[in-house]
């Protein structure tokens, strides 16, 4: 039986780089790094002072009574979703509501509520918690949210396996059109880590950089984190031509692996497991992918294991692929990460623009890779590959082909 296609036709996203889907790519196209000093929560006695923040948010014309109920993350992902079902031109219906359904990913939650009620409950000896403590923080949330705000009735549900929700997200969104229990999917991730908590806890961990994030660089020293959300508005072939809808890329296949190894040191095997899977599932062969989206997050591990992981799947090909990080320039979005990186997926085969890798300065022998360095080039990408790996040995990868192709 022959399988349905899946194609984007909405895209919607804020970041530090933009706070809509058309600002952000713009600004990976011209290099822009969204990083900057921390200035939207107290530092106190913070080590690493750096993050990417969204300084304003856009106007969204979401009832203020609701945002009372919403943590950061859930508000970033409804406005999202607003713009990508803008784009996509669907219309919400008491028709077709219970065909739309909605799969958000976050990899921290609702850390405001907690940091908020922490304060509250310990320093200032209030008597109880806030009332809206517990929809503000589940992970759930932003993907409820979605659905409260924009009205869709069919699949709704969180999924949260920290840095590869987003790609999670995707993959669950496609199995649900595949199976026909809808035929429209709003997908994405989002989070909002720059809480003085959380950023205690990355200090804790040593991986965090003290002045800029240089995937790949020989001379890298860590990750920096960052704020945002992206939601995609994925639908099947048939229905997005039915109701003539302007298709931005295919969404081609998803591939997911488990290390079984280590909490956080990631392993070769099980990332190109994934990463053989999705090319499998999008039918693609090595020889067929032009970029790669890497999860680059500049620690000196994990990029080394993932060009190994690279290296293993696309063997003497790799050399004419176009690889590269745009953590360098949002950094580090946790949950969110892997759907601001299908932005850029989804442009670069649009376009033919790879975005860059910011902040490259001095090869590493042991990431012999073509990681665009520090300027966009332009080329054509027949189809792109997003590479998201997390903590607890969780591999998602998605592949994204050119309408046509």
């Amino acid at each position: 039986m022959n399988r349905p296609r899946i194609v984007v036709t909405g895209l919607g996203g804020l970041c530090s780089l933009g706070t809509d889907a058309a600002s952000i790519w713009t600004a990976m196209k011209d290099g822009v790094v969204g990083i900057g000093p921390i200035t939207t929560v107290p530092l106190r006695d913070l080590k690493i002072t750096i993050g990417a923040e969204i300084k304003v948010l856009p106007d969204h014309g979401i009832d203020r009574r609701q945002i009372t109920t919403m943590d950061r993350f859930s508000l970033l992902a409804a406005i999202a979703a607003g713009e990508a079902i803008r784009q996509s031109g669907i219309a919400v219906t008491p028709q077709n509501a219970t065909r739309i359904g909605a799969i958000v990913g976050t990899g921290v939650c609702g850390w405001e509520a907690i940091e908020e009620n922490y304060r509250a409950l310990l320093l200032d000896n209030k008597p109880r918690a806030g009332i809206f403590t517990v929809p503000r923080v589940m992970p759930g949330a932003a993907a409820g949210q979605v659905s409260l705000v924009h009205g869709m009735r069919g699949p709704v549900f969180g999924v949260t396996s920290a840095c590869s929700s987003s790609n999670h997200a995707f993959i669950a969104a496609m199995d649900q059109l595949r199976s026909g229990r809808a035929d429209v999917m709003l997908a994405g991730g989002s989070d909002a880590p720059i809480i003085w908590g959380v950023m205690k806890a990355w200090e804790s961990l040593r991986v965090l950089a003290k002045e800029a994030c240089r995937p790949f660089s020989a001379d890298r020293d860590g990750l920096v984190l960052g704020e945002g959300s992206a939601i995609a508005v994925l639908e099947t072939l048939e229905h997005a031509q039915a109701r003539g809808a302007t298709i931005l890329a295919e969404l081609a296949g998803g591939g997911m692996s488990a290390d079984a190894s280590d909490i956080v040191s990631p392993t070769v095997d099980g990332q190109a497991f994934a990463i053989r899977s999705c090319l499998d599932d999008a039918g693609l062969a090595p020889q067929d992918v032009d970029y790669i989206n890497a999860h680059g997050t500049a620690t000196k591990m994990n990029d080394a294991t993932e060009t190994k992981a690279l290296q293993a799947v696309f063997g003497e090909h790799l050399p004419s692929i176009s690889v590269s990080s745009t953590k360098s320039m949002h950094a580090h979005c946790l949950g969110a990460s892997g759907a601001l990186e299908l932005i850029a997926c989804v442009n670069a085969v649009r376009d033919g623009i790879v975005p860059p890798t910011m902040g490259y300065r001095v090869a590493d022998p042991d990431c012999p890779l073509d990681v665009t360095p520090n300027e966009a080039r332009r080329r054509p990408v027949r189809a792109a590959v997003s590479n998201s790996f997390a903590f607890g040995g969780t591999n998602a990868v998605i592949a994204v082909k050119a309408y046509g192709s």
